[in-house]
């Protein structure tokens, strides 16, 4: 069996690390491209870490498949503009080069809410870089709609969210009240995912927060 090259964009967030573990552990997968403004602290054989400006992506080398984990904030970014050329422009780019160097398959990691028609500028963004990838001609697409994102975020050396602490706290005392769908879930839960769907996927399919846990 032929193993597989991966491209991933973002494998130094939350879900990107873990969707690069499962990566590096795979035997199937025989190379990881990583795509970054800075690479990965994790050193392997199988991987390749490329530092990029998003703005002017290089010729990317042939592929299977592509992960977006590329996401911020608008308070981390600084301004709906930087935000969106992270959440939006970035992550389409890397697609657009993805599929210029033959991949096939494409995973990413959006958000629940993720809406085009959204009055929230942060889902309005999300739908709208969904709405472009849905319009490429892969053969498989798989999109991740996490709803909020539990995880260690001072490892990685990000900011840590008193939103996400006091929401993981409050589904602890009354998650049973908490709608499956937005009920904190796991970075580690939505890679595995992830990795389990991308490889045989065909058409596009979506992801809820629900179908991950």
């Amino acid at each position: 069996m032929t193993k597989r090259i991966v491209i991933i964009a973002g494998a130094t967030g939350m879900v990107g690390k873990e969707i690069l573990a499962g990566l590096l552990a795979d035997d199937a997968v025989a190379e990881v491209h990583s795509l970054g403004r800075r690479a990965p602290a994790t050193i392997h054989p199988k991987l390749k870490a490329h530092v990029v400006n998003f703005a002017s992506l290089p010729v990317l080398p042939q592929a299977d498949e592509v992960y977006l984990a590329l996401g911020t904030t608008i308070k981390v970014a600084g301004s709906q503009q930087a935000f969106r050329a992270i959440d939006y422009d970035a992550n389409l780019a890397v697609a657009r080069a993805a599929q210029a160097a033959g991949v096939k398959k494409l995973g990413l990691v959006s958000a629940m809410g993720a809406d085009a028609s959204s009055r929230v500028f942060y889902n309005r963004v999300k739908g709208e870089l969904e709405n472009a990838l849905e319009k490429m001609p892969f053969a498989g697409m798989v999109i991740a709609r996490p709803s909020l994102l539990v995880g260690d975020r001072e490892v990685l050396g990000q900011p840590v969210r008193r939103g996400e602490k006091l929401g993981f706290a409050i589904s602890k005392l009354v998650g049973f009240l908490i709608p499956a769908n937005y009920q904190p879930i796991a970075a580690a839960a939505v890679a595995k995912a992830l990795l389990s769907a991308v490889p045989q996927a065909q058409g596009n399919t979506i992801l809820l927060s629900a179908d991950m846990h």
